[in-house]
C-alpha cells in the first residue's frame, strides 16, 4: 500500500465518527438531519477526502439549527 491508500480507512473512520456526533449533537438540539452522512463520492476515491453531507431539511429543522447556533454564538460572546 502506499501512504495515500494508508491514511484512507482511517481518515473515513475518523469522518465517520465525526458524522455520529453530530447527529448526537443536533438531536439533543431536537435537531434531526435525514440526509446527515458522508458523500459519497468524496470516499470513492483512491485516496479519499471524506466531506459530510448535511443534505436537505425541512424548514422547521433550518430554523431550529439557526437558533442553536446563533444561542451557541451568545454564549461565547457573553463574558464570564
Amino acid at each position: 500500500m502506499t501512504e495515500r491508500t494508508d491514511h484512507a480507512a482511517p481518515c473515513v473512520e475518523e469522518a465517520e465518527e465525526t458524522v455520529e456526533k453530530l447527529r448526537a449533537a443536533l438531536a439533543g438540539a431536537g435537531i434531526g438531519l435525514p440526509s446527515l452522512g458522508l458523500d459519497a463520492g468524496s470516499i470513492a476515491r483512491t485516496a479519499p477526502c471524506p466531506l459530510v453531507e448535511l443534505g436537505r431539511c425541512s424548514v422547521d429543522a433550518a430554523a431550529r439549527l439557526a437558533a442553536a447556533l446563533m444561542a451557541s454564538a451568545d454564549d461565547r460572546s457573553t463574558p464570564r
